[in-house]
């Protein structure tokens, strides 16, 4: 029972890091487009 509670841990800490992961990629991603919105106005 222990050691399938760990592997499920383990899956789950990694799907948090993936979702971390690309949050941080788009909210980037975002505030790039926004600088470069707003030198052409």
């Amino acid at each position: 029972m222990n050691e399938v509670i760990m592997q499920a841990l383990e899956i789950m800490w990694k799907g948090m890091l993936g979702i971390f992961v690309a949050l941080v990629v788009i909210m980037i991603f975002v505030w790039i487009m926004a600088k470069l919105g707003k030198k052409k106005d």
